[in-house]
Order: C-alpha cells, then structure tokens, then sequence
C-alpha cells in the first residue's frame, strides 16, 4: 500500500500534538497565573474558537487516517508495518482521551455559568493531566507513523 495514509496520519498526529503541547507548556501555566474566574472565561472563550473548520478536520482526519492504517492492518497484515499500526493506535488513543475527558471537562466549565476559582481548580488539574497524557500519545503516535523504515 502506499505510504499516503500513514503520512497523513502522521503528519495530522504531530500537528495536533503540537497544538496539545501548546497548551501543556504555555496556556495552562498562564492561566494558572490568572485569578479563577478570568482563566475559566478564557479557556471557555479559547474552547470556543477552536471549534473551527481548520481544527476539527485536522483533529478528525488524523484519527480517521490514523483508523484507516489500523483496519489496513486488520485487513491485510502485511499491509502496514507494526510501528505504523502501533503509532495510529497511539494516535487514536490520545483522541479517545480528548472525547472521553478533555471535551467532556470543556463542555462542563462552559456549562458552569460564571466559574469561580473552586470550579477552574476542579477543571485545570484534571484536564492538565489528560492534555499531558493526550500530547505524548500524539506525539508518539506521530513518531510510529512517520519514522522511516529500513526495508
């Protein structure tokens, strides 16, 4: 098979893990530093703005690239490498992560009302630490998809 859908899943996993350690490494530790309430209503505001056209085909399409390199393997095992099924894997399993906790987490700061201090502590740590998990998967993922291999 060509090499098209393990790039793009690749390409797509990095680009998202870049996103994710964005937030690791700056936006988190900066509105750390903001009182409560205005670091709920700006990550509420930044939550907002990402649901765009751009992001959600980046973030869909390289978990459905990523799913495609998996059911090739599934289908033909000598289809894909095991490095690629286990970077797609890796890289499907950092947006399971994003659905099953990041999002929910979003939806219910927004969800909130006006946040208060005790209701941004309740959101940062945990979506902190699944943002964390979620970038080293995308990354690793990305790494399993793009590495070159040695026939």
């Amino acid at each position: 098979m060509s090499g098209w859908l393990p790039m793009a899943a690749g390409v797509g996993s990095a680009a998202v893990g870049g996103f994710y350690f964005a937030f690791s490494a700056l936006v988190m530790p900066a509105l750390g530093r903001r009182p409560g309430k205005d670091a709920a209503a700006a990550m509420v505001s930044i939550n907002q703005k990402a649901v765009t056209p751009p992001f959600m085909i980046l973030f869909f399409g390289s978990a459905a690239a990523s799913a495609a390199v998996v059911i090739t393997a599934v289908v033909d095992p000598r289809a894909q490498p095991s490095l690629r099924v286990a970077g797609a894997a890796a890289c499907l399993a950092g947006w399971v992560l994003s659905m099953a906790v990041n999002v929910p987490l979003n939806n219910r700061l927004a969800a909130s009302g006006i946040p208060g201090v005790m209701t941004w502590q309740s959101h940062a740590k945990p979506w902190t630490r699944a943002n964390h998990i979620r970038t080293a998967l995308s990354i690793a993922g990305a790494v399993g998809l793009l590495v070159p291999l040695t026939p």
